[in-house]
C-alpha cells in the first residue's frame, strides 16, 4: 500500500489538464439518472443518507498511506498546512482515522473555525492491540480520547475500521450497541463502517446499525473489493436505496493513477455519474492537488 513521495516532474504530470473520454457503465450503473449530472459545484452541499448530515460532495482524506498512527502528511510535517488549505478551498468534510494520527493536526488546523462549519468523520480500529491502550477497550473510552485529541464535544460521524469480515455485525455487537448509546446521547451523530471486502459490504447492507459506509469504487478495480467494478455498485445501490450515507474513495485508485491524467478524468466521471454515491473523498498531499481534483471534478461535473 506504500507509495513513493512524487517528484516535481511526476506531480506536473499528475496535474496536467486532462479530458479524457466517459468510461463506460457510468451513470446508469446504479439504474437511476445521476444526481450531479447538470451540477457542476464540485463543492455542492449534500446529504448524507438519512443522517441529516449536510456537508461538500468533495471531502478531504487525511490517511493517504496511512498506517501506525500516521499517514503521508503527517510524516511530511505538511498535515495542518493541507488540511486549513483545504478548508479554506471549501471543502468540509474531514475523514480521519485513529490508524492515521491526524485527530490533532485536524483539530490545531481548524482551530478557531465554529464546530458546525465542518465535519469529521473518524474511525475506530476493533482489533487486539489496534489502540495505544495497554488493552482494547470499549467504543465509549476510545470515543472519548478521540473527542479530547479532535478537541470537540461531539463528533459527527464514527466508523468500524476496515472491515473484511461478512460476519462482523454479529462479531462487533457489543461496540455496536455501545456506539448506538453514544448517538442517543448526542456524543456521536450517526456511526457506521469502512468496508474492505464484499462480504462485509453485503453484510453492510443489510445491516439498520449502518448510517454511513466508505465504499471502494472506481472505473478501474484498482485497491477495490474485485477488479469488477460491476459487481460492486449493484451491492453499494442497495446500500443507498437503504438509507445510507455512501461515501466513495479510493477513486484514485489510492495513488495509483497519479501519473495517468486520462485515469484521473475517468474516475471522477465514473464515480460522479453512480447515483448512489452521496460524497467523494480525496487524500491530498498539497495544496496545489486540492485545485487540481476541483478542476477536474467540474470539467467530469459539466461533461
Amino acid at each position: 500500500m506504500k507509495k513513493k513521495n512524487l517528484s516535481r516532474r511526476e506531480f506536473v504530470s499528475w496535474a496536467a489538464a486532462g479530458t479524457g473520454s466517459l468510461f463506460l457503465g457510468n451513470a446508469m450503473a446504479c439504474g437511476h439518472t445521476a444526481p450531479f449530472q447538470d451540477q457542476s459545484d464540485c463543492l455542492k452541499i449534500i446529504t448524507l443518507g438519512n443522517t441529516g448530515i449536510k456537508t461538500t460532495l468533495l471531502g478531504m482524506g487525511t490517511g493517504y498511506n496511512g498506517y501506525n498512527h500516521s499517514s503521508s502528511i503527517t510524516r511530511a510535517g505538511v498535515a495542518e498546512t493541507v488540511i486549513r488549505a483545504a478548508y479554506d478551498k471549501g471543502i468540509r468534510f474531514f475523514d480521519c482515522a485513529d490508524a492515521y494520527g491526524t485527530h490533532p493536526h485536524t483539530a490545531r488546523a481548524l482551530k478557531g473555525i465554529p464546530r458546525e462549519n465542518y465535519t469529521i468523520n473518524t474511525k475506530i480500529l476493533l482489533s487486539q492491540g489496534a489502540q495505544p491502550e495497554s488493552e482494547s477497550p470499549d467504543a465509549n473510552i476510545v470515543v472519548d480520547r478521540f473527542r479530547k485529541e479532535l478537541d470537540t464535544d461531539y463528533i459527527d460521524i464514527v466508523q468500524i475500521h476496515l472491515m473484511t469480515s461478512g460476519t462482523w455485525t454479529d462479531q462487533h455487537k457489543r461496540q455496536m450497541d455501545i456506539m448506538e448509546t453514544l448517538k442517543v446521547k448526542g456524543i456521536i451523530r450517526a456511526h457506521g463502517v469502512s468496508i474492505h471486502s464484499l462480504a462485509a459490504m453485503e453484510a453492510a447492507a443489510a445491516s439498520s446499525w449502518v448510517d454511513v459506509v466508505h465504499v471502494r469504487i472506481n472505473p478501474f478495480g484498482a485497491s477495490m473489493d474485485t477488479k469488477r467494478p460491476e459487481n460492486v455498485t449493484p451491492i453499494i445501490e442497495r446500500l443507498h436505496k437503504s438509507g445510507k450515507g455512501v461515501i466513495a474513495m479510493k477513486v484514485f485508485g489510492n495513488g495509483s493513477f497519479s501519473n495517468d491524467s486520462e485515469k484521473l478524468d475517468q474516475s471522477l466521471k465514473y464515480v460522479l455519474g453512480l447515483s448512489c454515491v452521496d460524497m467523494i473523498i480525496i487524500g491530498f498531499e498539497n495544496p496545489g492537488q486540492i485545485d487540481n481534483c476541483k478542476q477536474r471534478m467540474i470539467r467530469a461535473l459539466q461533461a
